[in-house]
């Protein structure tokens, strides 16, 4: 039995998962919990061996967003200390956000408050049929602001107008309906489904992907002008004459797998 809030542990194919390890409190959120993921995906950063990274957590909750023995704390903080204090969730979202590898949230049970913006951070959310999402803010006089970029761009405006406005919550169904979620899965199914993904992606060029959630972000948030078509024109130059792109072609042609599939 380990006492650390979160774990990692990396498979020999490079998958890094990320356990949130507090289970006695629905892996609610803290300020020692957001600086122990913040290190973990630092590390992931950095480690060019790690290809994906799976976020999930142990016991029956995702996590029920913010510690009641945080919120405490926070309220009784001044204008300073709050802001210094939430620089550091929004940095994890950031940080999360823009992983240099493909990310996987799988939702297993209830994601509350900031959870909901862990989910909308990963490239991908996988969520179980037990899984219930709530932006749960409002109802203690608060906002989700520190999320809301994430998560307005992952379930979009019209959503985000009823969902941040009424603190309902909704289900995995729901989820993906809006765009937070990607796949609703039977609950016994949650890992079989994260092993299809994971294969999906580790079959793909690290490279390749590495620059292609690059520029996701570029377009998505850019005007299409000549700026932007010359950055996409530069991109698929440089990732044709590069030496994963060399060897991907020429796998294709020659009919072999490449070097990263083997």
């Amino acid at each position: 039995m380990t006492d650390k809030q979160v774990l990692c542990e990396i498979s020999d194919q490079g998958v890094a998962s990320v356990i949130l390890n507090r289970p006695e409190v629905h892996n609610a959120f803290d300020d020692k919990l957001i600086a122990d993921i913040l290190a973990v995906l630092d590390d992931l950063n950095r480690n060019d061996a790690v290809r994906v990274v799976v976020l999930r957590s142990n016991g029956k909750s995702f996590s029920a967003g913010a510690d009641l023995g945080w919120m405490k704390r926070m309220a009784q903080y001044s204008f300073e200390d709050n802001f210094k204090d939430a620089g550091e969730l929004a940095r994890l979202m950031h940080t999360l956000n823009n992983l240099n590898k493909p990310s996987i949230a799988l939702v297993q049970g209830a994601a509350y408050g900031g959870a909901v913006g862990l989910a909308a951070c990963c490239d991908i959310c996988i969520a179980s049929d037990k899984a219930r999402f709530c932006l749960s803010e409002v109802k203690i006089g608060l906002s989700p602001a520190v999320i809301s970029p994430f998560v307005v761009a992952a379930m979009g405006e019209r959503a985000a107008r009823r969902y941040f406005l009424t603190a309902e919550v909704f289900n995995g169904a729901e989820a993906v309906q809006m765009g937070l979620a990607h796949q609703l899965v039977e609950h016994d199914q949650l890992d079989q489904a994260a092993d299809e993904m994971v294969q999906k992606l580790l079959a793909n060029s690290p490279q390749s992907v590495r620059r292609t959630k690059e520029l996701i972000a570029r377009v998505a948030k850019g005007p299409i002008d000549q700026e932007m078509i010359e950055y996409t024109q530069r991109l698929i130059a440089e990732i044709r004459v590069s030496e994963e792109g060399q060897e991907g072609l020429g796998a294709f042609f020659e009919k072999r797998a490449p070097s990263w599939q083997r």
